[in-house]
């Protein structure tokens, strides 16, 4: 199973993902080795992000240039055709979700730039394309009073966007998703719905994008339990 989740800050998509790893190991026996999210800076590397708050410091002290070359290469990094040597891949955000902090927050990727997000994000999906037709884009989504309210609740350390921005970033979002050319595409809303309700919906949509090595891997592991 190949997956991007993608979706405002606070939106729940870290918590969903790792949701979804518990509900690939119960039905397929399987999880992912890693979740890639590496794409909100200053958070740009490690599983889970390793960083210090030093080197976060760093991170936000580079030029917009710098902060634009590193994402970058990461954006190419994860898609090379290796990445899809195995049948499970998931990743937060990607180049969705740096499209859409880049030109806000970081001062790169703007419409018309050297390197504008919308080129960079068709040359990636062109990239996965190529490589991993079966990918998911699971658009993860909550209204923006929720948005708001989980941030005042529980801050992120090092979060990303501000109360004023939510709107904005939420539209961005829809419309990033809305244009990606990924053939596969889920949204899932967690405005009122429970975490254990969101990966009830997310299992029967993804239903119909399930791989033969997905469902083999299913029937394969509900035989074990059986015995």
């Amino acid at each position: 199973m190949r997956l991007i989740l993608a979706g405002c800050e606070y939106s729940g998509t870290t918590t969903l993902a790792h949701a979804i790893d518990d509900w690939m190991a119960d039905t397929m026996g399987a999880r992912f080795s890693l979740i890639h999210e590496h794409y909100k800076v200053p958070h740009t590397s490690g599983h889970p992000d390793d960083t210090t708050p030093e080197e976060r410091k760093q991170i936000l002290a580079l030029s917009p240039k710098l902060k634009e070359m590193t994402q970058r290469h990461s954006l190419y990094y994860h898609v090379q055709p290796g990445s899809f040597d195995g049948p499970d891949w998931m990743v937060i955000g990607l180049h969705i979700e740096d499209a859409v902090y880049g030109p806000i927050y970081f001062g790169y990727g703007g419409d018309g730039d050297r390197h504008d997000r919308k080129v960079v994000s068709m040359q990636v999906e062109r990239a996965i394309m190529r490589f991993a037709t079966d990918v998911v884009l699971v658009h993860v989504k909550a209204s923006p009073d929720v948005i708001v309210r989980r941030m005042r609740e529980k801050p992120h350390d090092g979060g990303v966007i501000k109360e004023s921005d939510v709107p904005r970033i939420l539209r961005l979002f829809d419309e990033g998703c809305a244009r990606s050319t990924l053939r596969n595409k889920m949204t899932l809303d967690t405005s009122s719905a429970s975490l254990a309700q969101t990966v009830v919906e997310f299992a029967s949509n993804v239903e119909r994008f399930l791989t033969d090595t997905d469902r083999l891997r299913i029937l394969t592991h509900r035989a074990l339990k059986a015995k």
